[in-house]
């Protein structure tokens, strides 16, 4: 499942919980307790307690029903939540200074985690709002644009490809743009 139907399964799902739907939480618990597993134990090689910090979110997302405030992305309201219990389980935990350098180890390759999920995360936008604005157009539209754009191909090879003459591959770029331009309003 790519990201964003794991993200569109999960706003539907979450749609239902706040509605009372106790098995779309139960859902939810399933499709995101191994991601939080896996990104938890880069944080902390005690797996006990990151199980019940994961409970602990879960637990944390169960009584914001009946707040009635919802999350708006929950992926990373998880991660994020997962990160800040673990942070206060290390915290209490720990006062000597050994444990403050493992705390400090800790931040630096939770950083690096979260900044590489986020922009996994834009990226799939990114390629998801480009794919959605290429259904605008025509096929050969899409060849061109592909072709021009991607490929890094120069007009004359375009209309060869295509077997079409300059000024019309020209006049299909600049219609395609166009549609873009319009799509992306």
């Amino acid at each position: 499942m790519s990201l964003s139907e794991l993200k569109t399964k999960a706003e539907i799902l979450l749609s239902k919980f706040y509605k009372g739907d106790d098995t779309a939480f139960s859902e939810l618990y399933d499709m995101y307790v191994q991601v939080l597993f896996n990104y938890g134990i880069r944080l902390t090689s005690d797996q006990e307690l990151l199980k019940d910090c994961i409970h602990d979110v879960f637990i944390k997302v169960y009584a914001k029903r009946s707040e009635n405030s919802p999350i708006n992305n929950l992926s990373s309201y998880l991660l994020i939540s997962l990160k800040n219990r673990l942070y206060d389980e290390f915290r209490r935990a720990s006062f000597s200074s050994e444990a403050e350098m493992d705390e400090c180890h800790m931040q630096r390759c939770s950083d690096d985690i979260e900044d590489e999920y986020i922009l996994s995360e834009i990226e799939s936008m990114k390629h998801q709002k480009v794919m959605s604005l290429m259904d605008n157009l025509t096929t050969r539209q899409r060849q061109a644009i592909t072709l021009y754009y991607l490929e890094e191909r120069k007009y004359e090879e375009i209309c060869q490809i295509l077997n079409m003459n300059y000024h019309s591959v020209r006049n299909l770029m600049h219609r395609g743009m166009i549609k873009l331009r319009e799509a992306a309003k």
